[in-house]
């Protein structure tokens, strides 16, 4: 019998999908990592559950503690996921540019939820940092998991994301991209990517994809922080204003800026013309391959796997609804 002690159980080894249309005319295999196949349907179980677990080891999480966390819904809700499970509270903040989806997600799963504004600097006392930062000072028996600096995060995709994809493409892999956010995912894979295929005389690029109104790859590319760079941005799941310290850019070969538009355009896309129903950060995803490609041409020796982190529920009232996308100027 294969019978689930719990829900927990079933994070990890999601499926890698070969992409036929949209990237018909690249003469390599450009396939997807589907992550919305996890238990909480996005990537961010794994770490989130990583960073549990590291606090229950190290005694900053007590039996019924409550977690504290700053999330724009995914993190959030691979947290709420797991304090089900081991009998934690949650507390969330979060940000008024996400899905109204995401909100109602993590209320279903039991945890409170703080919406701060999104248009602040992030040491701006309203900010959800910040307010993150200030409960976790306030509320007894408490611990901020700190996504952006925790580097449990980034050890999650050494240990499962990574051997996942070298495993399951028998260790062909070529080409390694992903939208980046807080560092976690494109730090913790690429590492491991990297050493395996210097391991077996071989090498692994790695792209990462980020947005317009982001400090990344500006700071990828010059080592300095310009906060000129940064402004609002529609795109759901990528890009920051700050550098957190899961990063280390010297994993990274090249970073891509997609627009909000090209996003949302593609993400639609690939619901409709690959049957994969997929989050915002996916549109920008596949969306850079095709850029990237332009670029740096791919080869057709070349494998190049693409990480879809979320599941393209949590964006059916905006991306995938006309009249929003009308009113942003998506859609004619």
């Amino acid at each position: 019998m294969q019978i689930f002690n719990n829900i927990l159980e079933t994070i990890g080894n999601t499926p890698i999908v070969k992409l036929n249309k949209i990237t018909a005319h690249i003469p390599a295999t450009i396939c997807v990592k589907i992550e919305s196949f996890n238990p909480g349907h996005s990537t961010k179980d794994r770490m989130a559950l990583k960073m549990i677990e590291d606090a229950e080891k190290d005694g900053r999480l007590q039996p019924g503690g409550t977690i504290i966390e700053c999330t724009s819904g995914n993190t959030g809700m691979g947290l709420a996921m797991a304090a089900c499970v081991k009998g934690y509270k949650c507390i969330f903040t979060t940000t008024d540019k996400q899905s109204k989806e995401k909100f109602d997600m993590l209320r279903a799963m039991g945890a409170e939820v703080i919406v701060c504004p999104t248009n602040v600097d992030a040491d701006d006392p309203r900010s959800y940092y910040s307010v993150a930062k200030r409960l976790a000072n306030e509320v007894p028996n408490s611990v901020w998991m700190n996504q952006y600096d925790n580097l449990s995060n980034r050890q999650a995709h050494y240990e499962s994301t990574g051997p996942e994809i070298w495993q399951q493409t028998d260790g062909k892999i070529t080409h390694f991209v992903v939208g980046i956010g807080t560092g976690g995912t494109v730090t913790g894979t690429s590492k491991y990517l990297k050493e395996q295929s210097r391991n077996s005389g071989t090498t692994v690029k790695t792209y990462g994809i980020d947005t317009y109104g982001s400090i990344l790859k500006q700071y990828h590319e010059t080592g300095t922080f310009d906060p000129n760079e940064i402004h609002s941005y529609i795109t759901e799941g990528i890009g920051e204003d700050i550098i957190p310290l899961n990063y280390d850019f010297s994993l990274i070969d090249y970073i891509e800026k997609v627009t909000d538009k090209d996003a949302a355009i593609m993400q639609r896309r690939l619901a409709k013309e690959e049957g994969i129903f997929a989050g915002n950060s996916a549109g920008s995803a596949i969306q850079g391959v095709l850029q990237i490609h332009e670029k740096f041409p791919f080869t057709k020796d070349d494998l190049v796997i693409v990480i879809l982190h979320d599941h393209g529920s949590r964006y059916v009232g905006k991306f995938f609804n006309d009249e929003w996308m009308k009113e942003k100027g998506f859609l004619d």
